[in-house]
C-alpha cells in the first residue's frame, strides 16, 4: 500500500511544478546564505586563530560552506528538472533521472542536518582549542622580541580590551607566569633579584595584571599591582572590593561569543534543512504522479504520487534484500560433493557419432 497516496489532476500537476520551480530557486538563495554563513564564521575563527590551537574547529564553516556550494548546484538542476515537468513530452528527458536526483538530493538534505547539528556539538572541541591556544599565547605574552612570538602581546592585550576579559580562566592565571621581559627589569635592584631567587624557575612572579585587564568603568584609578596586598593601597580590602579589573576570563568570554553566532547559525541551518525536505516532498510528489500519469497512457487524466510506493516496512526489506544480494553476486554456487565447476560438462560433436580418423599412410 502506498504511503500518503495523492490523486492529482492536470491542472494540479502543473500548479505543482510551476510552484516547484519557484521554491528550487528559492533553495539556490539558501544554499548563498549557508554559503556566507560558513564563510562568516571561518572567518570569525581566523581573526582569533592566534589564541586557538590548532584542532578541528574548522569542520564546522567548511561543513556549512560545502554544503551550500551543493545546495546551488543541485537546486538550480531541480529548478530545470520541475519547470520541464509541467510539459510531459519534456518530462520524458527526465523520467529516469529524477529519481537518483531524488535520492542524491535526500543525501544531501541529511548533510544540511548534521552541518546544523555541528553547530551545536563543536563547543567542546573550541572550548578545548580556547584553552590550550589562550594558555600558550599568554604564556609568551613576554616574548616582545622573539619572532613568531612578538605579535602575542598586542594581541593577547587587544582582545582583553574588546571582550572585557583577564586572563585564560581569570586574572589569577597572570600571577603563575612571568608577562614582564627580562629587559624590562632592573637586575640592580634587590627586589627583582629576591623574586627571581624566590622562585625554582627562576622567573619574576608578581600579584599584578597587564594594563589590559583594567576595567575603564571603574570609578577607582586601575590597581594593576599588588592585588593581593590590602597595605599596599589606601583603603583597599581585597576580599570585600570589588576589583576594578576585568574578572571574567577571556576563555569563557570568546566561548559566549562562538556560541551565540553558532546557535545563530544552527539555528537558521535547521529552518533551511525544513524548507530543503518540504521541496524534496514535493518533487517526490511530482515525479510519482507524472510517472503513473504515463503509464496510464492518459496525459489529461488523473493520476496518483506517492511518498513511497509500498509501506515503510516493506520498502525497508526490499532495500535490505537488495543490499545483502549485493554481496552474493560474485559468488559461485556449487552443487553439493562436487567443487570442480569443469566437471559433469558434456562434450558435443555436433551431431556425429562416428567419426573416422584419418591414418598416415605408410611409406
Amino acid at each position: 500500500m502506498a504511503v500518503l497516496k495523492v490523486k492529482f489532476t492536470k491542472t494540479k500537476r502543473d500548479k505543482l511544478a510551476q510552484i516547484l520551480w519557484i521554491l528550487n530557486w528559492v533553495s539556490v538563495v539558501s544554499g548563498i546564505i549557508l554559503f556566507s554563513l560558513g564563510l562568516f564564521l571561518k572567518i570569525e575563527i581566523k581573526k582569533r586563530n592566534e589564541v586557538m590551537a590548532k584542532g578541528d574547529v574548522n569542520s564546522v564553516p567548511n561543513m556549512l560552506i560545502s554544503v551550500g556550494v551543493i545546495a546551488c548546484i543541485i537546486n538550480f538542476l531541480g529548478g530545470k528538472i520541475c519547470y520541464d515537468c509541467s510539459d510531459t513530452n519534456k518530462f520524458s528527458r527526465w523520467k529516469l533521472v529524477m529519481l537518483p536526483y531524488i535520492v542524491c538530493t535526500f543525501c544531501f538534505t541529511f548533510c544540511i542536518l548534521v552541518g546544523a547539528l555541528m553547530c551545536y556539538t563543536m563547543r567542546n572541541e573550541l572550548e578545548e582549542s580556547l584553552y590550550l591556544g589562550l594558555r600558550d599565547a599568554i604564556k609568551f605574552y613576554k616574548d616582545t622580541d622573539i619572532p613568531g612570538r612578538c605579535f602575542l602581546k598586542k594581541t593577547v592585550d587587544m582582545l582583553q580590551i574588546g571582550f572585557h576579559c583577564c586572563g585564560n580562566n581569570g586574572f589569577r592565571d597572570w600571577f603563575e607566569i612571568q608577562w614582564v621581559s627580562h629587559r624590562y627589569l632592573n637586575m640592580a635592584s634587590k627586589e627583582v633579584l629576591d623574586r627571581l631567587k624566590s622562585n625554582v624557575d627562576g622567573k619574576f612572579l608578581v600579584d599584578g595584571v597587564p594594563f589590559s585587564c583594567c576595567n575603564p568603568s571603574s570609578p577607582r584609578p586601575c590597581i594593576q599591582y599588588q592585588l593581593t596586598n590590602n597595605s599596599a593601597h589606601y583603603n583597599y580590602d581585597f576580599l570585600t572590593e570589588e576589583l576594578n579589573i576585568w574578572v571574567r576570563g577571556c576563555r569563557e568570554a570568546l566561548l559566549e561569543y562562538y556560541t551565540v553566532i553558532m546557535r545563530s547559525i544552527g539555528i537558521t541551518a535547521l529552518l533551511i534543512w525544513l524548507f530543503e525536505l518540504s521541496v524534496l516532498i514535493g518533487v517526490r510528489y511530482l515525479q510519482t504522479a507524472m510517472k503513473n500519469v504515463l503509464l496510464l497512457g492518459d496525459l489529461e487524466g488523473e493520476s496518483d504520487g506517492w511518498l513511497l510506493e509500498n509501506s515503510f516496512v516493506e520498502t525497508a526489506k526490499y532495500n535490505i534484500s537488495i543490499i545483502k544480494n549485493l554481496g552474493k553476486a560474485n559468488q559461485i554456487s556449487t552443487v553439493s560433493g562436487t567443487n570442480d565447476p569443469n566437471i559433469n560438462v558434456q562434450n558435443t560433436n555436433c551431431g556425429k557419432t562416428n567419426v573416422t580418423t584419418k591414418s598416415i599412410p605408410a611409406a
